[in-house]
């Protein structure tokens, strides 16, 4: 009985070491799989970002906070800051009243009118960005086709001003990050059950209710990733408040740009760069209590 007992024991630990020696092949081999994705991860993106943070703390040739003092010290950060969160909120409050109205429509609609809806959202990501840019820049100018099409129909008298201002910057910016608010809106609004909704038709209750008490809280996961998309997206934009804003609208990034090529102060744009980025790392880190990062970025 002892011979046996001591043999299963024996039998039971060379099985466990064998198991344990299996598992630690298969850790190796995945670590030497994943090695040059580590390393370009590493190279492209780990330390430029650690460079990046190091050197906002270099004035001159001594390390100090003086860069991080200007900037919440000195009213023209605090203004900038101020100016890049709003033209974002309102961004995304505009984004989010025209989209959801469409990627619902998308959902609802036939398939054949739901594949015109989603092309027409997507077709703009055939364009660049600076190609949009400077086609609303040449549509909202004085002589423009806006500007002509209100004139010719008698609702203004004279040329609004369209560009170079708040105003160009927030329509052309609500123009590309549109479909950053719609896509996240029609994944989600398309998982949800039909039956739920004819339920709460078959209970007697009107469209209006049931898209209000069913649909509409069963798509706000979507909703919040759709706005966070747009706003964090809105937060480092350059190219066009850049165009739009004629140099009047000065948000986050045009202030790093100019720290760059004006002063050639790169310590300064540094740390507005690790600020910005501290930003949306909380604003990421808030979201992600609500809804999971993978449905915000799309990867479930």
């Amino acid at each position: 009985m002892k011979s046996t007992a001591l043999a299963e024991h024996n039998a039971l630990g060379n099985s466990r070491d064998a198991s344990l020696r299996y598992r630690r092949r298969e850790h190796m081999l995945m670590f030497i799989l994943m090695s040059p994705a580590v390393l370009i991860v590493f190279l492209l993106l780990i330390v430029p970002l650690a460079w990046l943070i190091i050197q906002s703390f270099y004035v001159g040739d001594g390390v100090s906070l003086e860069h991080y003092r200007r900037i919440f010290t000195e009213r023209v950060y605090w203004n900038t800051f101020l100016l890049t969160f709003r033209i974002s909120f309102v961004v995304t409050l505009l984004a989010f009243l025209m989209g959801y109205p469409l990627a619902y429509a998308a959902t609802v609609l036939p398939k054949r009118w739901a594949i015109v809806i989603l092309a027409i959202v997507i077709l703009p990501f055939w364009t660049s960005v600076l190609v949009r840019a400077y086609a609303w820049l040449i549509l909202l100018q004085r002589s423009g086709v806006v500007n002509e099409a209100l004139m010719g129909v008698g609702l203004t008298s004279a040329p609004l001003s369209l560009v170079h201002n708040e105003l160009g910057t927030i329509i052309a910016t609500v123009h590309i990050l549109l479909p950053f608010m719609v896509l996240p809106l029609y994944a989600t609004m398309q998982k949800i059950p039909r039956d739920l909704l004819m339920a709460g038709a078959s209970l007697g209750a009107s469209p209006l209710h049931v898209f209000r008490w069913v649909f509409f809280p069963l798509s706000l996961s979507g909703v919040l990733a759709g706005v966070t998309l747009v706003f964090v997206l809105c937060l480092g934009f350059y190219i066009t408040p850049e165009l739009m804003g004629g140099g009047r609208t000065v948000m986050a990034s045009m202030l790093v740009s100019r720290n760059i090529q004006l002063y050639s102060d790169w310590g300064a744009a540094s740390a507005v760069s690790v600020v910005l980025l501290m930003c949306v790392l909380v604003i990421f880190y808030v979201v992600s209590r609500l809804i999971s990062l993978e449905r915000i970025l799309g990867t479930k």
